[in-house]
């Protein structure tokens, strides 16, 4: 039986502030081009920053392609490294975004609960990323920042009962450049994609005894 094929889906925004030229998106075109190997159907797409357009194409993308896995990555121009996101948040939403607009409700979800996590545990992702020797660092954050990163997270997560990631990078060349920050992506696709397949196995097993 020939083994099926994951479908991963990754997005990275587009410009906003002094972001001419958004980190997050360099390094998914970068991670594209490394691939996740023939088992993963990758799919790669650039957000812009706007609080209306990630409501109505978070939902799409899951609808359009039912990944396993959805991966987000923003640029922290407070990050100086790879930083492994836990959770997202619903409120706290006042951060106008290049339409000039931001929620009336300041929030994403109305009657969402105030943190969803992602059923990924960021703790082992981050050690195991580390562990593979790489010349960038990874750190975990609770903190998403309450603006189009932390609500594209928490409306993934809540669209995703879980099963959704985000990625803060740092500006290019502060430290890393695109080639690094695209292999540290592809790093982390692997050992999600990896963990995951040891829980399926684990449930696998479970069912056959």
């Amino acid at each position: 039986m020939e083994e099926q094929s994951k479908r991963v889906v990754v997005t990275g925004f587009g410009p906003f502030g002094e972001h001419s030229v958004n980190a997050s998106w360099v390094a998914v075109k970068e991670l594209e081009k490394l691939g996740l190997g023939d088992r993963v159907d990758l799919n790669v797409y650039e957000v812009p920053v706007e609080y209306q357009t990630v409501q109505r194409l978070i939902p799409d993308l899951w609808i359009k392609h039912k990944p396993q896995l959805i991966v987000h990555v923003g640029v922290s121009g407070m990050a100086s490294a790879i930083t492994l996101e836990k959770c997202g948040h619903n409120k706290g939403y006042l951060g106008l975004d290049n339409r000039q607009f931001c929620p009336d409700t300041h929030c994403c979800v109305e009657g969402g609960p105030e943190c969803l996590q992602s059923s990924i545990d960021m703790d082992v992702v981050c050690k195991r990323a580390s562990a593979v020797g790489l010349d960038v660092q990874f750190t975990v954050s609770t903190d998403a920042g309450r603006y189009l990163c932390d609500f594209t997270y928490y409306t993934s997560l809540y669209e995703s009962h879980g099963n959704s990631v985000f990625i803060h990078v740092p500006p290019l060349g502060k430290p890393y450049t695109a080639v690094q920050l695209g292999r540290a992506l592809q790093t982390i696709l692997q050992v999600i994609l990896n963990m995951m397949e040891q829980s399926e196995d684990q449930i696998n097993c479970d069912h056959k005894h």
